[in-house]
Parts: structure tokens; sequence; C-alpha cells
């Protein structure tokens, strides 16, 4: 004899798969988020401390160039 389930228990596996597979797409989702706030907050650190470097040395050209990608990074995120 053959082990076959019945329509209904196959129904009931589907429908348990298919919450399992939204469930990992969620998952994903958040991932994605949490990945992509702490590589928005480097950045935005690493320009800072580009930004302060110029000031502190005067370099005018650097830091309007740094300040015109600061200013891009923060529109972007909006």
């Amino acid at each position: 004899m053959k082990n076959e389930k019945s329509y209904t228990e196959m129904m009931k596996a589907r429908s348990r798969m298919k919450k399992t597979e939204k469930e990992v797409r969620i998952v994903d989702i958040y991932i994605q988020m949490i990945i992509d706030e702490a590589l928005f907050k480097r950045k935005k650190h690493v320009l800072e401390e580009k930004i302060n470097e110029a000031i502190d040395s005067g370099n005018q050209p650097l830091f309007y160039e740094l300040a015109n990608e600061y200013s891009n990074l923060l529109t972007s995120a909006s």
C-alpha cells in the first residue's frame, strides 16, 4: 500500500507552506531594512567626520563637495 495523503491533508500542508513562504519574505524585508539602515548610518557618520576634518583643515572645496554629498544622502533617505 502506498502512503497517500488525502486531499484535505494536502491542502492543509499547502496552506502551511504558503504561510511559511510569506513569513520568510517578511523576514527578508526586515533583514534588508536593517542592513540598509546600518549602511545609511555608517555613510552618514563617515561623511560627518570628513566634513569636520575639511572644516578643521580649512579645505573649502572639499567641504562643499562633502556637504553636497551629505545633503544628497539625507534627501535620498527621506
